[in-house]
Order: structure tokens, then C-alpha cells, then sequence
């Protein structure tokens, strides 16, 4: 898995994610872009990478497509159009970009290439590369993976308690 960071400058979101994807066709490829004032950090992405590879390994996935099952477990929902509630929108978003290409996580000899990937990305002009992970809104990570004041008080980090969300939507089903 490969993370860019930037803010994302799009006039015609369908189209920038249309890019998107034949960037991952053309690397061999999952490309996905969310919001990163919902990414509470690499860890969380991670974690939601190997559990949509899990998924697919399983047969147990819910998208067709890799990159919208991380976006799935990145989420932490079931549901395609309320995760896509946490992928970039029109005008400017602070973005993390994941490139991942599912067999290097299985220790396969891969055909994707995440850092080609990467830098075609980075190459688009609605890109513009700046650190965007760890400046997660607090508030809004809260809200959307109903996080509590209770859960908080337990000693758990906002961290931790996203990516237990992320690994419960295995049980969920």
C-alpha cells in the first residue's frame, strides 16, 4: 500500500474519479481517494486494506471493485453510498490517495505497480502534494463512527477505537 497525500482541487468529481480508476487499471492497480478529515491515520487505512483483500480472498466482498471495498472498510459501513460520503467532493478537500496493489500484500509476484501508480496520480493537475494524515477533523471522525465520550474515557485513542469500527464491519454482516 501506497499513500499520497494532497489536497484535491476537482470541478467534475465523476471525472477525477473516472481518472482515478484507469490509473488502477493501467498500474494493475486499487486506487481510492477519501476525504482525510476522516482518516485518522495510516493505521486505519492499513487496517481497512487488509480487510477488503481479506474479503475478496474470502469471497466475502461487498463491492466489485478493490477500491471500493477499502473504501468500504475505510468507512466502516455496508452501504456503497454512505461510504462515498468519505471520498473526496468538488471543489478543494484535503485528500489521502491509497494505491494498493493486492498482490504484494500477499507475498505474490505482482503485476501492479503502486509507485507508478503513484506518480500518475501525483502527475494529475487536480493534485497538489501537502501533508494531509494525522489532520483529522476530531469532531467529525466522531460523529460519523459514532464514537462516545464514555468509549474515550476508557483510556482507548480516537485510533484505535476507528479502526476497531473498521474491523467490525466483518462482523456486521
Amino acid at each position: 500500500m501506497e499513500v499520497l497525500e494532497a489536497t484535491v482541487t476537482v470541478d467534475d468529481l465523476d471525472a477525477f474519479v473516472a481518472r482515478l480508476g484507469e490509473i488502477g487499471d493501467e498500474h494493475g492497480v486499487a486506487v481510492q481517494a477519501l476525504d482525510a478529515r476522516y482518516v485518522v491515520d495510516r493505521e486505519h487505512l492499513q487496517r481497512a486494506v487488509e480487510l477488503a483483500d481479506r474479503a475478496f480472498e474470502r469471497g466475502e466482498n461487498i463491492a466489485d471493485e478493490r477500491s471500493v471495498e477499502v473504501l468500504l472498510y475505510a468507512a466502516a459501513t455496508r452501504q456503497i453510498s454512505r461510504a462515498l460520503e468519505l471520498g473526496v467532493e468538488t471543489g478543494g478537500c484535503p485528500a489521502v490517495i491509497v494505491v494498493h496493489d493486492s498482490g504484494a500484500s500477499d507475498g505474490v509476484d505482482s503485476q501492479g505497480d503502486e509507485t507508478a501508480a503513484i506518480e500518475a496520480v501525483r502527475a494529475l493537475s487536480a493534485v497538489q502534494t501537502e501533508a494531509t494524515l494525522g489532520d483529522s477533523d476530531e469532531r467529525r471522525v466522531r460523529e460519523w463512527f459514532e464514537i462516545t465520550d464514555p468509549e474515550l474515557a476508557t483510556g482507548a485513542d480516537l485510533s484505535a477505537l476507528v479502526r476497531e469500527r473498521v474491523a467490525l464491519l466483518v462482523v456486521e454482516k
